[in-house]
């Protein structure tokens, strides 16, 4: 495996993306033996990627999430300065990763943005008239009832940041910090995500690279850690299906509504994910995902986890992009090296400076 340089090493530059880095000259073999598996393999800031010790959390040993979080919307009366409503109402309203409306939400509360934007007031600091109107006209469609009502038939609940299941490692994003999470599956995400590691890469990724990510998640799943993707062909689905072969749990992070399985290709892969473990995701149900909620993300899988793996990653991918938030973060961030030649092929030397950019 090879380590990229954590925050603060002289080879790496400043905010970046993504990551691919690393220079050391072990081959493919010694990468999966590593990766899958070895004797100690945390994701650590050497050269492992598994840990032995500490507490594993997996499908047999799964903590559950509070069953209220699924009640019906209406079996309870909701006032209205209710924070579960006004933090789903803003979801229909501000994109996932805005930082203005992240701020908005931190000095004045999201009551206070809910009934600014309800009642068509005036634009709220650091929005241009152009953007206060586009923000009032999706106000106007915003039903969170509805929408509660919508994820409780789909088996999907709603996660408040500052609550019990609410992972507090997101709140190191800032005021890009989800405004809540869509959660569909039993387990606790806290609890998960305390040992969980991202492994991601190219979506057309090569049969090496589809290897690697199914070894890598099997061997990290069997050591008790929790596998994060997006859920996406390549290598995503590599390894989702290595953690799910070996028993072990996986979480997936969808660009759009946790009730739509994107890409199409894999609603069957997404629904046995949500069955033995977590989808999860900032937008509202029914919501289609797009390019910018792709990279958007990224940034919530980053964020989540421990560390972050690229198998295999084009140049300017999202892939290096997760890498590239996660070294911002503080966390660590690895790269599996592959001899085989084209755009997708990560080399020690690449990935060091395409996550420094």
């Amino acid at each position: 495996m090879i380590p990229a340089a954590r925050p603060g090493d002289a080879e790496t530059g400043p905010e970046g993306t993504v990551a691919e880095a690393g220079s050391t000259d072990d081959g493919p073999g010694d990468a999966a033996a590593g990766a899958a598996g070895a004797q100690n393999g945390a994701v650590g800031p050497e050269n492992t990627v598994v840990g032995s010790r500490g507490a594993a959390v997996g499908p047999d040993n799964m903590a559950v999430g509070p069953e209220s979080a699924t009640a019906r919307p209406d079996d309870t009366a909701a006032g209205p300065g209710d924070e579960q409503l006004n933090r789903v109402f803003l979801t229909r309203v501000l994109e996932p990763g805005d930082e203005t409306g992240g701020r908005w939400v931190r000095e004045l509360g999201a009551d206070a943005v809910v009934r600014r934007l309800r009642d068509r007031g005036e634009p709220l600091p650091g929005a241009s008239a152009k953007r206060w109107a586009g923000l009032l006209a999706r106000a106007a469609h915003a039903q969170p009832h509805r929408d509660l009502a919508t994820a409780h038939d789909a088996g999907v609940r709603f996660v408040l940041p500052d609550t019990a299941e609410w992972p507090r490692q997101l709140d190191d994003l800032g005021d890009a910090r989800p405004l809540g999470l869509w959660v569909r599956g039993t387990p606790d995400l806290r609890m998960w995500a305390l040992r969980s590691v991202a492994v991601v890469g190219a979506r057309a990724c090569t049969a090496y690279g589809a290897h690697m990510a199914t070894t890598l998640s099997a061997g990290l799943a069997e050591r008790g850690w929790i596998v994060v993707s997006g859920g996406a062909y390549g290598v995503d689905g590599a390894a989702h299906r290595g953690a799910l072969a070996s028993g072990g749990a996986t979480i997936a992070v969808l660009a759009g509504g946790v009730d739509r399985p994107y890409p199409r290709g894999h609603a069957g892969l997404i629904a046995r994910i949500a069955e033995q473990g977590l989808v999860i995701g900032e937008l509202p149900p029914g919501d289609h995902p797009t390019p910018h909620r792709f990279i958007l993300r990224n940034r919530v899988i980053a964020a989540l986890t421990r560390g972050t793996v690229v198998v295999e990653a084009a140049h300017r991918s999202g892939s290096l992009a997760t890498a590239r938030a996660a070294r911002r973060l503080g966390r660590h961030t690895m790269g599996v090296p592959t001899p085989l030649p084209g755009g997708a092929a990560l080399a020690p030397i690449r990935f060091r400076l395409a996550i420094a950019a």
